[in-house]
């Protein structure tokens, strides 16, 4: 009896005292299923569109999540984790740079210069901010409607 010795043996007491024979059988793994896989995808999508108001804390998990999921998932639903993982790092990406623009820029500020740079970089964040929103939506309604991720 190779396992858990303790329970392997109350396995063995309850089927002698039941005259059953047979092990419960173990799980080792967790296998999920397409469907579980399509409602992991549906989950990513909503913590994308609930990063908005928990100010990107959520994005990363939504993201870990489809990433994690990804090799397993076929078809459909390995569409929509590739496109969730590839929007996550195209938003990172580009608020990296973002950040990376606003240092100087804040520099920049002491000789009034960087005040509009500063503007435009806001925009800019604003703009990355509400792709990111309508990408996540629209995965979201295709997913719903069994269609490929775009």
């Amino acid at each position: 009896m190779a396992g858990n010795a303790k329970g392997s043996h109350i396995v063995g007491l309850v089927g002698h005292l039941t005259g059953e024979t047979k092990e419960t059988p173990r799980v080792t793994s967790i296998e999920m299923d397409s469907a579980d896989r399509r409602h992991a995808a549906l989950a990513a999508y909503v913590l994308y569109l609930l990063s908005i108001p928990s100010f990107a804390i959520l994005a990363p998990v939504g993201a870990a999540l489809a990433w994690l999921n990804r090799n397993a998932a076929s078809g459909l639903v390995r569409s929509h984790f590739d496109a969730q993982v590839r929007l996550f790092a195209i938003a990172f990406a580009w608020g990296v740079a973002l950040f990376v623009l606003s240092i100087p820029a804040t520099v920049l500020t002491l000789a009034l210069i960087g005040f509009p740079i500063l503007w435009a970089i806001g925009v800019a964040g604003f703009f990355v901010m509400i792709w990111f929103t309508t990408k996540s939506l629209l995965g979201l309604l295709r997913l719903l409607n069994g269609e490929p991720a775009r």
